[in-house]
Protein backbone atom coordinates (compact mmCIF):
# COMPACT_ATOMS: atom_id res chain seq x y z
CA UNK A 1 0.00 0.00 0.00
CA UNK A 2 1.20 3.59 -0.66
CA UNK A 3 2.47 5.92 1.79
CA UNK A 4 -0.06 8.12 0.52
CA UNK A 5 -2.96 5.65 0.88
CA UNK A 6 -1.77 4.47 4.01
CA UNK A 7 -2.26 8.36 5.45
CA UNK A 8 -5.58 8.32 3.45
CA UNK A 9 -6.73 5.88 5.53
CA UNK A 10 -5.28 6.56 9.18
CA UNK A 11 -6.87 9.58 8.60
CA UNK A 12 -10.51 8.15 8.01
CA UNK A 13 -9.55 5.86 10.76
CA UNK A 14 -8.70 8.56 12.98
CA UNK A 15 -11.13 11.41 12.20
CA UNK A 16 -14.09 8.75 12.95
CA UNK A 17 -12.89 7.78 16.77
CA UNK A 18 -11.77 11.17 17.62
CA UNK A 19 -15.77 12.26 17.33
CA UNK A 20 -16.88 9.65 18.53
CA UNK A 21 -17.49 11.42 22.07
CA UNK A 22 -19.29 10.25 25.02
CA UNK A 23 -20.90 6.86 25.14
CA UNK A 24 -23.06 7.97 21.57
CA UNK A 25 -21.33 11.01 20.41
CA UNK A 26 -22.23 12.35 17.08
CA UNK A 27 -22.05 10.33 13.76
CA UNK A 28 -19.65 11.35 11.06
CA UNK A 29 -18.52 10.10 7.84
CA UNK A 30 -15.32 9.89 6.78
CA UNK A 31 -15.78 12.53 4.08
CA UNK A 32 -17.14 14.71 6.47
CA UNK A 33 -15.19 14.64 9.55
CA UNK A 34 -16.36 17.47 11.36
CA UNK A 35 -13.03 19.30 12.32
CA UNK A 36 -10.42 16.92 12.66
CA UNK A 37 -7.72 17.64 9.96
CA UNK A 38 -5.13 14.71 10.83
CA UNK A 39 -3.29 14.49 7.52
CA UNK A 40 0.02 12.59 9.34
CA UNK A 41 -0.20 8.98 10.79
CA UNK A 42 1.70 8.50 14.20
CA UNK A 43 5.15 8.13 13.87
CA UNK A 44 6.05 11.62 13.34
CA UNK A 45 9.34 12.72 12.40
CA UNK A 46 9.71 15.19 15.15
CA UNK A 47 9.02 12.39 16.96
CA UNK A 48 5.57 12.87 18.56
CA UNK A 49 3.47 9.57 18.76
CA UNK A 50 0.12 11.51 18.84
CA UNK A 51 -1.94 12.35 15.76
CA UNK A 52 -0.43 14.85 13.88
CA UNK A 53 -2.07 18.23 12.07
CA UNK A 54 -1.18 19.30 8.26
CA UNK A 55 -2.39 22.96 9.79
CA UNK A 56 -2.01 24.36 13.14
CA UNK A 57 -5.21 25.52 15.13
CA UNK A 58 -5.29 28.12 16.85
CA UNK A 59 -6.24 28.47 20.37
CA UNK A 60 -9.02 31.81 20.43
CA UNK A 61 -8.89 34.43 22.51
CA UNK A 62 -11.87 34.12 24.17
CA UNK A 63 -12.81 34.42 28.02
CA UNK A 64 -14.63 31.32 29.94
CA UNK A 65 -15.39 31.31 33.84
CA UNK A 66 -13.17 29.02 36.25
CA UNK A 67 -13.91 27.51 39.05
CA UNK A 68 -13.95 30.06 41.54
CA UNK A 69 -15.90 32.38 39.25
CA UNK A 70 -13.39 34.31 37.71
CA UNK A 71 -12.35 35.80 34.24
CA UNK A 72 -10.13 33.08 32.61
CA UNK A 73 -8.80 33.82 28.98
CA UNK A 74 -7.79 31.29 27.03
CA UNK A 75 -4.79 33.06 25.39
CA UNK A 76 -3.47 35.31 28.09
CA UNK A 77 -4.28 33.73 31.47
CA UNK A 78 -2.56 30.42 29.86
CA UNK A 79 0.91 31.20 31.50
CA UNK A 80 2.60 27.68 30.74
CA UNK A 81 4.72 26.31 27.75
CA UNK A 82 2.55 23.91 27.01
CA UNK A 83 -1.73 23.59 27.38
CA UNK A 84 -3.51 20.68 26.80
CA UNK A 85 -7.44 21.17 26.49
CA UNK A 86 -10.01 18.97 26.30
CA UNK A 87 -13.68 19.72 26.20
CA UNK A 88 -15.94 17.01 27.99
CA UNK A 89 -18.26 17.61 31.01
CA UNK A 90 -18.80 15.76 34.64
CA UNK A 91 -22.35 13.60 34.12
CA UNK A 92 -19.97 11.60 30.99
CA UNK A 93 -20.35 7.67 31.73
CA UNK A 94 -17.14 6.57 30.49
CA UNK A 95 -15.34 8.55 27.86
CA UNK A 96 -14.02 11.71 29.90
CA UNK A 97 -13.11 10.13 33.81
CA UNK A 98 -10.96 8.16 31.42
CA UNK A 99 -9.52 10.45 29.17
CA UNK A 100 -8.98 13.06 32.54
CA UNK A 101 -7.43 9.75 34.47
CA UNK A 102 -5.17 8.98 31.42
CA UNK A 103 -3.61 12.48 31.25
CA UNK A 104 -3.38 12.59 35.26
CA UNK A 105 -1.48 9.34 35.50
CA UNK A 106 0.94 10.54 32.37
CA UNK A 107 1.51 13.65 33.74
CA UNK A 108 2.96 11.52 37.15
CA UNK A 109 5.38 9.79 34.97
CA UNK A 110 7.19 13.18 34.43
CA UNK A 111 9.70 14.99 36.59
CA UNK A 112 8.09 17.47 38.44
CA UNK A 113 9.91 20.50 36.48
CA UNK A 114 8.45 19.40 33.13
CA UNK A 115 4.94 19.08 35.21
CA UNK A 116 5.07 22.03 35.65
CA UNK A 117 4.90 23.42 32.57
CA UNK A 118 1.53 22.13 31.76
CA UNK A 119 -1.02 22.85 32.08
CA UNK A 120 -4.32 21.04 30.98
CA UNK A 121 -8.07 22.75 30.67
CA UNK A 122 -11.61 21.17 30.91
CA UNK A 123 -14.15 22.83 29.07
CA UNK A 124 -17.46 21.93 30.09
CA UNK A 125 -19.89 21.11 27.05
CA UNK A 126 -22.47 20.78 29.69
CA UNK A 127 -22.77 24.63 31.36
CA UNK A 128 -26.44 23.76 31.99
CA UNK A 129 -25.48 21.46 35.09
CA UNK A 130 -21.47 22.23 35.54
CA UNK A 131 -21.42 24.99 37.65
CA UNK A 132 -18.07 25.70 39.18
CA UNK A 133 -17.94 23.92 42.07
CA UNK A 134 -19.55 20.54 40.42
CA UNK A 135 -16.15 21.09 38.14
CA UNK A 136 -13.74 21.39 40.97
CA UNK A 137 -15.14 18.60 42.99
CA UNK A 138 -15.17 16.44 39.81
CA UNK A 139 -11.26 17.71 38.55
CA UNK A 140 -9.85 17.58 42.29
CA UNK A 141 -10.62 13.74 41.62
CA UNK A 142 -7.45 13.30 39.19
CA UNK A 143 -5.40 16.40 39.45
CA UNK A 144 -6.01 19.40 42.16
CA UNK A 145 -3.87 21.67 39.11
CA UNK A 146 -6.48 21.09 36.30
CA UNK A 147 -8.10 24.11 35.79
CA UNK A 148 -12.04 23.91 34.87
CA UNK A 149 -13.82 26.42 32.50
CA UNK A 150 -17.47 26.91 31.77
CA UNK A 151 -19.69 29.82 30.35
CA UNK A 152 -22.07 30.53 27.71
CA UNK A 153 -22.67 27.11 25.60
CA UNK A 154 -22.80 29.23 22.32
CA UNK A 155 -19.56 30.97 23.20
CA UNK A 156 -18.12 26.61 23.92
CA UNK A 157 -19.50 25.88 20.80
CA UNK A 158 -17.62 28.51 18.97
CA UNK A 159 -14.33 27.81 20.88
CA UNK A 160 -14.59 23.90 20.13
CA UNK A 161 -15.92 24.85 16.22
CA UNK A 162 -12.13 26.81 15.95
CA UNK A 163 -10.15 23.86 17.43
CA UNK A 164 -11.88 21.10 15.48
CA UNK A 165 -13.94 19.41 18.09
CA UNK A 166 -17.19 18.60 17.63
CA UNK A 167 -20.00 19.63 20.21
CA UNK A 168 -23.41 17.72 19.91
CA UNK A 169 -26.71 18.80 21.45
CA UNK A 170 -28.11 17.23 24.43
CA UNK A 171 -30.07 13.78 23.65
CA UNK A 172 -32.37 12.67 25.61
CA UNK A 173 -31.98 8.94 27.74
CA UNK A 174 -35.19 7.09 28.72
CA UNK A 175 -34.26 7.54 32.81
CA UNK A 176 -34.98 11.49 31.78
CA UNK A 177 -31.76 12.52 31.74
CA UNK A 178 -29.49 13.45 29.36
CA UNK A 179 -26.17 13.13 27.64
CA UNK A 180 -23.45 15.65 25.65
CA UNK A 181 -22.35 14.19 22.24
CA UNK A 182 -18.42 15.48 21.93
CA UNK A 183 -15.28 15.32 20.62
CA UNK A 184 -12.94 13.26 22.62
CA UNK A 185 -9.22 14.32 21.44
CA UNK A 186 -6.98 16.09 24.00
CA UNK A 187 -5.52 18.98 22.01
CA UNK A 188 -1.84 19.99 22.42
CA UNK A 189 -1.06 24.26 21.85
CA UNK A 190 2.80 25.24 22.48
CA UNK A 191 3.42 28.58 24.03
CA UNK A 192 2.34 29.68 20.35
CA UNK A 193 -1.11 29.20 21.29
CA UNK A 194 -1.26 26.64 18.03
CA UNK A 195 -1.86 22.78 18.58
CA UNK A 196 0.04 20.57 15.81
CA UNK A 197 -0.76 17.56 17.91
CA UNK A 198 -3.64 15.77 19.44
CA UNK A 199 -4.47 12.28 21.24
CA UNK A 200 -7.51 10.09 20.72
CA UNK A 201 -8.94 8.64 23.76
CA UNK A 202 -7.20 5.59 24.01
CA UNK A 203 -3.83 7.20 23.36
CA UNK A 204 -1.29 4.77 25.52
CA UNK A 205 -0.76 6.26 28.81
CA UNK A 206 2.99 6.06 27.83
CA UNK A 207 2.59 7.75 24.49
CA UNK A 208 0.98 10.66 26.55
CA UNK A 209 3.64 10.91 28.84
CA UNK A 210 6.17 11.20 26.21
CA UNK A 211 4.51 13.61 24.18
CA UNK A 212 3.74 16.22 27.02
CA UNK A 213 7.76 15.84 27.50
CA UNK A 214 8.30 16.31 24.09
CA UNK A 215 6.14 19.60 23.58
CA UNK A 216 7.83 20.92 26.95
CA UNK A 217 10.90 20.22 25.17
CA UNK A 218 10.23 22.40 22.28
CA UNK A 219 8.29 25.17 23.75
CA UNK A 220 11.21 26.33 26.12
Amino acid sequence: MSRTRNAAVFFAAVALLALVGCSSGPKQSADNPGGAIIRTPAGDPNGLRGATLDRPYSLPATSLTDTSGNEFNLVTSTKKPVTLVFFGYTNCPDVCPTVMADVASALTKLDESVRDQVQLLFITTDPARDTGPVIRKYLDRFDPSFVGLTGNLTSIKDIAKAVGVPVEGMKKLPSGGYEVGHGAQVLGFGANDQATVLWLSNAAIGDLAHDFGKLVEENQ
